[in-house]
């Protein structure tokens, strides 16, 4: 009798055993995972997202200090050298995806800027009035169509400046201590563009106009050494317009490359014009 009793408490016994144990094997060969280890898992995985820096976050290079922008500092540039690359005094704003459609806040050691190929539509006179350091500025392959007053007349340092590639009609004021300019493939025309535009830049170097559609050629300093007006409407060349039609003697050999091919100007009926260049202009003779 007692072998029985025995018996009959031994096998329940046995088959709970049994069947937490094939729960746990279970558990263990599909990968489960008990839920209060899941929720620990969890836990921890929001913990370590918390410490990782930002810079880390976002691919950026190199070891942040303790006190920087996650230490509850000044974030306000901090956007822009995210979605660019920032580095000592230049900032590269290339092909910026999603679409950039204005210039962003730049930090105000920045001398130069790379904004190429995005989709900025306007320069307003706020976009650089703290950045008085930028020495170049290139916005090439844009959407601009309109450059408010003092936008780049008022950076006493630019000395580069290039807007090829845009919708430009009207020509903004530039500063004077420019050498380079570049308004290649835009919608200028004569009258958007002031007979005297160039003519306190007395620093300039290069002036790039072409692929537009000016009818005449514009006052050119005399430090200019390079002048590309191709593919443009120019129809005619005055005496005055390279030389000084009353000063015989007056030579200007600085003047040593003028782009005027692609125009319908017959520069063979002006011979008088180039007289005090030092080559030929490049253009129709015939």
């Amino acid at each position: 009798m007692t072998t029985v009793v025995f018996l009959c408490l031994l096998v329940p016994w046995l088959a709970t055993v049994s069947g937490n144990s094939l729960d746990q094997k279970t558990q263990l060969i599909l990968g489960r995972v008990p839920a209060r280890h899941r929720a620990w898992d969890y836990l921890e995985s929001r913990k370590t997202k918390r410490e990782v820096p930002a810079h880390r976050e976002h691919g950026m290079l190199g070891d942040e200090p303790e006190d920087g922008p996650d230490a509850g500092g000044d974030t306000s540039d901090l956007p822009t050298c995210l979605l660019c690359v920032c580095l000592t005094g230049s900032v590269y704003c290339e092909e910026v995806s999603p679409d950039m459609t204005s210039v962003p806040a730049l930090p105000k050691e920045t001398a130069y800027l790379y904004a190429r190929y995005n989709r900025i539509k306007k320069i307003r006179s706020k976009d650089f009035a703290d950045i008085l350091t930028l020495k170049r500025i290139d916005l090439t392959g844009n959407l601009i169509s309109e450059v408010e007053d003092g936008a780049f007349s008022k950076l006493p340092m630019l000395e580069e400046l290039n807007l090829s590639e845009n919708r430009l009609v009207k020509l903004p004021m530039l500063p004077a201590k420019l050498t380079v300019f570049n308004a290649n493939y835009n919608l200028l025309k004569t009258r958007g563009v002031k007979a005297t535009a160039f003519k306190k830049l007395t620093r300039l170097v290069n002036l790039f106009l072409a692929d537009n559609q000016l009818e005449a050629v514009p006052q050119i300093p005399e430090s200019v050494r390079t002048v590309h007006l191709q593919n443009n409407n120019i129809t005619e060349i005055s005496i005055d317009t390279f030389c000084k039609g009353n000063n015989t003697y007056y030579l200007r050999p600085s003047l040593n490359e003028v782009r005027l091919d692609g125009n319908p100007v017959v520069l063979s009926k002006y011979p008088n014009s180039f007289i005090c260049l030092s080559s030929l202009p490049l253009g129709r003779y015939y």
